[in-house]
């Protein structure tokens, strides 16, 4: 019989609420609130609070805030469609009222260090340490094809799709799981009741505005994004899974020897017996990790 217990937090969360470029935002957050913030920033259809694995392992004396992502989680917005540059105009915003005197600490998951790795370069003063965890960029897009994309995108815009909704809650932990075979049922319980609401008819469903699932627009330009990082002043520690799907065809520019690394010659943790969502395979290895590079430097 499979369980449907929950994970059960070691650290207690708060929740509050900041307007930021006219978007409510939930800011979860962690340990003193007088003490110097760590920024959690999360990926592509996740959320700030899904964090706490991590944080459950990090010392207790820390201060960690997670926001969700505009769209995403318990944070508003309903849009046409979300633009990349809106999160680094959020992002910046944000630190404004985390972190307003001392240069950030960011740490990043795919898509949330991938804005964390932009801003290191775009305002280089505002950010002391980054660990990015599996947000190195994607690979160039050919401009012959931005014709079909553009249509590709006008096409979807007309008739896009919600997400999947799920009878109940332990059906979406199912999914969880299946997407992330190496993670605990009860973690999986977890995250599904953070991602999605329970209605009165038993179905649940997903805290995320469905426009966050059209494509770009605009082609991904990897150029640009390498001249961010070269901007970097930031202390950075690069993190993979060792399982991530990505890994083998990404060798060329996670090898230490190659010029087109993002943060060339920065430090590289591999986290055994993980995927890409390292958070939720390995949180302890992970958090130890982040303890290890961040003690030091805070």
């Amino acid at each position: 019989m499979i369980s449907d217990e929950k994970y059960r937090p070691v650290r207690p969360r708060r929740s509050t609420r900041l307007l930021v470029r006219g978007v409510e935002y939930e800011l979860n957050e962690w340990g003193p609130a007088e003490a110097r913030a760590l920024v959690y920033l999360h990926g592509w259809g996740d959320t700030g609070s899904t964090f706490q694995f991590v944080v459950d392992a990090l010392p207790e004396d820390w201060r960690i805030v997670a926001p969700d992502w505009r769209g995403f989680g318990r944070s508003t917005c309903r849009a046409e469609s979300y633009w990349f540059p809106d999160y680094v105009a959020d992002l910046d915003c944000l630190l404004d009222a985390i972190s307003p005197k001392d240069p950030a600490c960011l740490i990043g998951h795919s898509m949330g260090a991938n804005v964390a790795g932009l801003y290191c370069g775009i305002r280089p003063e505002r950010v002391g340490i980054l660990v990015n965890v599996e947000g190195f960029g994607l690979a160039d897009r050919d401009p012959a094809g931005a014709p079909d994309n553009y249509r590709r995108w006008l096409d979807q815009a007309k008739s896009l799709r919600p997400f999947s909704e799920y009878p109940g809650l332990p059906a979406l932990a199912d999914r969880v799981m299946k997407n992330n075979p190496r993670m605990r049922r009860d973690r999986a319980v977890f995250v599904a009741a953070e991602w999605a609401d329970l209605g009165a008819d038993g179905i649940a469903r997903l805290r995320a505005d469905p426009a966050h699932k059209l494509p770009n627009p605009i082609l991904y330009r990897r150029a640009e994004a390498e001249a961010c990082w070269q901007r970097a002043a930031a202390d950075v520690l690069l993190v993979i899974g060792a399982e991530t799907d990505f890994k083998t065809g990404a060798k060329a520019w996670i090898d230490p020897d190659e010029s087109r690394q993002p943060f060339h010659g920065a430090p590289m943790v591999v986290i055994p017996a993980a995927g890409h969502m390292v958070h939720f395979d390995a949180p302890e290895a992970l958090a130890q990790a982040i303890a290890d590079f961040v003690t030091p430097r805070l």
